[in-house]
């Protein structure tokens, strides 16, 4: 698996936004995604850990997980090839609300 499957999974970008704040202790990771088990939570942040996304470190008898943002270099050289179309749209979008009714 590489970054952009892993990152195409909706419960790993969960884990990935709450790790962006800080890092956590993966039974954090668990109460934060009330609709996921322990197992499966371990399973999301293997996968990131093998892709290079988040790292993690024993703390006592805790696991703290951590974001790895270089890890995202990947996937922003493949975005930054798309960044120039963005402010012609966001042009458009400006302009378009700028003509709706008040």
């Amino acid at each position: 698996m590489d970054v952009f499957e892993a990152v195409a999974e909706p419960n790993r970008r969960a884990l990935l936004d709450l790790l962006a704040d800080g890092e956590r202790a993966a039974g954090e990771l668990v109460a934060s995604l009330p609709g996921l088990t322990q197992p499966a939570v371990s399973r999301h942040l293997r996968i990131l850990r093998e892709v290079g996304l988040v790292e993690v470190r024993p703390d006592g008898q805790r696991r703290i997980y951590a974001l790895r943002a270089d890890g995202l270099v990947e996937i922003d050289d493949w975005i930054s090839r798309y960044r120039r179309y963005w402010p012609r749209h966001l042009d458009a979008l400006e302009a378009h609300l700028k003509e709706l009714p008040k």
